[in-house]
């Protein structure tokens, strides 16, 4: 095991100094790793721009922010929905005319175990909608501004990347004819992990190296992912699993994310997430990434079918 460049506690926000001047964007903050993050980021002086589905839970998620910080704290929502290309477009826009700054875009949300195969108004199967194709999109369309900035673009992967097969089902990309809600959701996040690395060589290539972009996990956390879009036995076993001593707290699960947002000169072909047993838990840091998440020839291709399918090509 390597040791963990931060020391023995890992990574913490203790690590993070005065944000004041800096606005970062999250995607799903009303509950679980992304309020955590928003909340941490809030209270080091940044500028948070949250993207949510649900306006009403972004007001009340304001207004609990607020109480527990006051009333100064510069946050504010847009809604969108990952969901629908359209959503992500009008947010996109909304964003570009309001944001004259992205230090960092963290795309947090996800769905996960969708219980039977299900597609979004693009057509799209949903998890990888979601997970993929959604912010796919608005990384490429926020990307001028995330460069025009010298900012930053957070992925937040999962070790799920891990547990599907090891490459994209191109000839099915909508798994129509072995649809499994794990090996999907593997899938979504084994697609955006990848793009994360083929996109660090496409800026490169463009000699846009003041554009930083890193891939991150945040272990076994307890959140309401699975609550919310599993089905009813996956429930009640996460629902066992969360007090058990290999689940940590919503807040350390978005420790990686913060990291990789904030943390100076952090090395972008890290994977970072808990370096603990499994990766579930412990000290944050780089741990292994599976070298199939690499596979360049697979990420080319799962570029130009990403950019293809959303419509819209990065403009480097």
């Amino acid at each position: 095991m390597n040791t963990n460049q931060f020391g023995k506690k890992g990574w913490t926000p203790e690590r993070i100094g005065d944000l004041s001047g800096k606005t970062y964007i999250i995607t799903g903050t009303t509950s679980g790793t992304g309020f955590e993050a928003a909340k941490i980021l809030l209270t080091k002086g940044a500028k948070v721009v949250m993207l949510n589905r649900n306006p009403k839970k972004s007001e009340d998620t304001i207004a609990a922010l607020k109480q527990e910080l006051g009333d100064s704290i510069e946050v504010s929502s847009i809604q969108m929905d990952l969901s629908q290309q359209n959503s992500v477009k009008k947010a996109a826009q909304e964003i570009l005319k309001t944001v004259p700054q992205i230090d960092a875009l963290i795309c947090n949300a996800a769905i996960a175990q969708v219980p039977s195969l299900t597609l979004t108004d693009d057509g799209f199967e949903s998890q990888l909608g979601v997970n993929h194709y959604g912010n796919f999109l608005l990384q490429a369309l926020l990307y001028p501004r995330i460069e025009a900035s010298k900012g930053r673009i957070v992925t937040v992967g999962s070790m799920g990347y891990n547990l599907g097969i090891k490459t994209i089902q191109f000839d099915d990309m909508n798994w129509e004819n072995n649809y499994s809600p794990n090996a999907v959701y593997s899938q979504s996040k084994l697609a955006q992990i990848m793009c994360v690395y083929e996109l660090q060589d496409r800026l490169k290539k463009a000699g846009k190296s003041h554009v930083k972009a890193y891939a991150c996990h945040p272990g076994a956390s307890r959140t309401s992912l699975i609550k919310t879009s599993g089905s009813l036995t996956t429930r009640f076993i996460w629902q066992l699993m969360k007090w058990s001593p290999l689940v940590q707290s919503a807040e350390k699960g978005a420790y990686p994310q913060l990291m990789c947002a904030t943390e100076p000169n952090l090395d972008e072909s890290g994977f970072y997430g808990p370096t603990g047993r499994q990766n579930w838990t412990g000290p944050v840091g780089a741990h292994t990434l599976e070298p199939h998440a690499k596979d360049k020839e697979v990420a080319v291709k799962l570029w130009e079918v990403s950019e293809r399918a959303v419509g819209v090509k990065w403009n480097f």
